[in-house]
């Protein structure tokens, strides 16, 4: 039987936290042996806040009235044995609204006014605004008050046609688009622009995000919804009527908004919704399963998806049977199929994802923890041969050898110039790289684009002004790609010398590749290539538009840019720190031998006590050794059928250790 979404985000849930845990034991046990550097640190620290907070949303997409808002209810919420999403005939979500949860908030609904449409700033910078919100607390425990609450998303406001101009609700140039005016010339228009839900819904806590979106092709549509939002969800359901298919307004919402050339469909979902309405007493069940296929059929021919991608429900029946806890309605509205298909295509291509991060880290993390332990065990190996060769010597060859000691500390010590020289170049060519990928040069490119779109009159050459600005902001990731390819050969050549002339073991952490960067900016543009077609020419002569979709479209090139330079940071640092560890071990070397004579001068231990005490310290080296590659190994089983079986025997092999 397959699981439903609910069951697989549960196990998906414990599946993130037990790997957390994992992650935490393995710090700890690398701490206490001083195998863990800076650079290794923040990668272990930056897994740990991945896996323990990484979201999953799930964007619902639909024209009004398809039922999108009583699926969401369906999926998620039957629990409290009503309706939380307004749900009811027209308009109900009348801005977009996400629900998630973040434990460091109160539990609350938070909606911004739409009056912050008449300022020029984007969803993001309102984020941090929280003084701008409209804040209503919420009860989890009581259905009535949440759903009440949750009402709030549907409130419109009546406001004169200048008005409705002013906040892009009203379009001269597109009259057939514009809302109908009732008897005083007035206009409906949402009452808010957005809506935030946090609570601590099970599913909620254990990093699902819902995006409930109102109408994309509808006047006065947030470009930074189509833009930003939709385009980070892990999938998207696409809800259509079972009883008219796919009408023209679908078709231009799904190939607007949802589907780029670059983009496959296995996380865009079709939903047939209300197969309830062909349940029709005088056709034999075979012929409704008829008149079910060919639309299925016809979605898919028309959509371009594969035919299991789309999915016949009844979200009314599914909820009831929920509700009414009654099996043969709910396989009747073949919703368990959808819940188990949204497992499948979302959990597990995010499952997969963090797995991958997982081991990538590991792999960095053990090589520098056994790169440390070797530098330990050829120091040992060294301080072995130094006092086996001190066996029958008198008093002044044990002092002579003391001096020479001291005098192999004071000019290692002496040699840091080499280290501090590097140090000084990679810091200058590093804020080299935080000039061309910062916010201020992001900001000249977007004012350059943000100009020529407001230019007066018809748009015709947008596309190359866009291109142009696509290419400079690919030939930025460039350029620090060639900054960084120098600064590698730096690393290699001082590396080199280092190793030479102090025995260290050195090793450049692998460059940075920043071509990954460069397809996300290429999928940016394709997937917002089509608001430059000829249909939003119109659009593009308003200066409002043209303000949202720059602003807009900024967000989303920030985010690439900041994790660019995250990456190069993370790269520089794992070179610096690896220059510290082995100056730590070094140091660590010069006091151990200091130490080991000055007890034999003081006759405080013999020789032959301090060779054994090295010998089981290399053989407690080799131990760790052993211990390193088991742990390391147990971070990232394969996973099993039940979820998270395996986790007590690993949790208890690092504990024990």
């Amino acid at each position: 039987m397959s699981r439903s979404f609910n069951q697989q985000l549960d196990q998906h849930g414990a599946w993130r936290s037990n790997f957390a845990r994992r992650l935490q034991w393995l710090s700890r046990w690398l701490t206490e042996n001083e195998l863990l550097d800076q650079s290794v640190a923040e990668r272990l620290r930056g897994l740990e806040t991945q896996i323990r907070t990484s979201k999953v949303m799930v964007a619902f997409v639909a024209e009004f009235s398809r039922g999108k808002s009583e699926l969401i209810n369906a999926i998620f919420f039957a629990g409290y044995g009503r309706r939380i999403m307004p749900a009811s005939a027209g308009r109900t979500t009348m801005c977009p609204t996400e629900l998630g949860y973040d434990a460091a908030l109160a539990p609350k609904l938070r909606l911004l006014p739409i009056e912050t449409r008449l300022e020029p700033h984007s969803l993001a910078h309102w984020r941090e605004k929280p003084t701008r919100w409209t804040e209503i607390a919420i009860d989890v425990g009581n259905a009535e008050q949440l759903a009440q609450a949750m009402g709030k998303v549907a409130e419109v406001r009546w406001v004169s046609k200048e008005e409705a101009r002013a906040l892009g609700f009203w379009n001269d140039d597109t009259p057939d688009d514009n809302p109908v005016q009732d008897s005083e010339g007035r206009v409906e228009i949402p009452r808010w622009r957005h809506a935030v839900l946090n609570m601590p819904h099970p599913l909620l806590e254990q990093g699902l995000v819902i995006l409930d979106t109102p109408g994309l092709n509808a006047i006065g549509a947030e470009p930074e919804l189509t833009v930003s939002l939709i385009p980070q969800a892990h999938a998207v359901v696409f809800i259509l009527g079972a009883e008219t298919g796919v009408t023209r307004s679908d078709l231009s919402i799904w190939r607007e908004h949802l589907i780029t050339e670059d983009e496959g469909s296995d996380t865009r979902f079709v939903v047939l919704n209300k197969i309830d309405t062909m349940w029709d007493t005088l056709s034999t069940p075979a012929q409704i399963e008829q008149q079910i296929e060919r639309q299925r059929e016809g979605a898919a021919r028309l959509l371009e998806v594969p035919l299991a991608q789309v999915l016949p429900v009844s979200a009314q029946k599914g909820l009831q049977a929920k509700i009414q806890c009654d099996a043969q309605l709910l396989q009747a509205s073949r919703l368990p199929a959808l819940e188990a298909l949204l497992g499948e295509g979302v959990l597990g291509k995010r499952e997969t994802m963090l797995r991958l991060a997982v081991d990538a880290g590991m792999t960095a993390l053990r090589a520098e923890a056994e790169r440390i332990l070797k530098v330990r065990q050829r120091d040992l190996s060294e301080q072995a041969l130094e006092l086996q060769g001190l066996r029958g010597k008198n008093v002044s060859v044990i002092r002579h050898m003391r001096a020479r000691i001291d005098q192999e500390h004071a000019e290692f010590e002496g040699s840091n110039t080499r280290i501090l020289a590097l140090r000084s170049v990679q810091g200058k060519l590093l804020r080299e790289v935080y000039a061309v990928l910062g916010r201020t040069a992001l900001k000249a490119d977007m004012v350059r684009l943000s100009a020529a779109l407001k230019r007066p009159g018809i748009k015709l050459n947008v596309r190359k002004v866009y291109a142009e600005t696509f290419d400079s902001l690919r030939n930025n990731l460039r350029e620090v790609q060639a900054t960084t390819a120098e600064i590698q050969s730096m690393l290699h050549a001082t590396f080199r010398q280092l190793n030479a002339e102090q025995g260290f073991t050195l090793q450049a952490p692998a460059e940075p590749d920043l071509t990954g960067f460069e397809q996300e900016l290429s999928q940016i543009e394709r997937s917002h290539i089509h608001y430059l077609g000829v249909g939003n020419l119109l659009k593009l002569a308003q200066a409002d538009f043209c303000d949202k979709l720059v602003r807009a479209l900024a967000s989303r090139l920030r985010l690439v840019n900041e994790a660019a330079m995250t990456e190069v940071e993370r790269w520089s640092k794992g070179a610096s720190a690896q220059i510290d560890a082995q100056l730590k071990e070094r140091r660590r070397n010069f006091s151990k031998r200091i130490e080991a004579i000055e007890r034999i001068q003081s006759a405080a231990g013999n020789l032959d006590e301090r060779l054994v005490e090295l010998a089981a310290q290399e053989r407690d080296m080799a131990e760790l050794h052993v211990r390193l590659r088991e742990f390391t190994s147990l971070i990232a089983p394969q996973p099993t059928p039940s979820g998270a079986a395996e986790v007590p025997v690993a949790a208890g092999a690092l504990r024990a250790a």
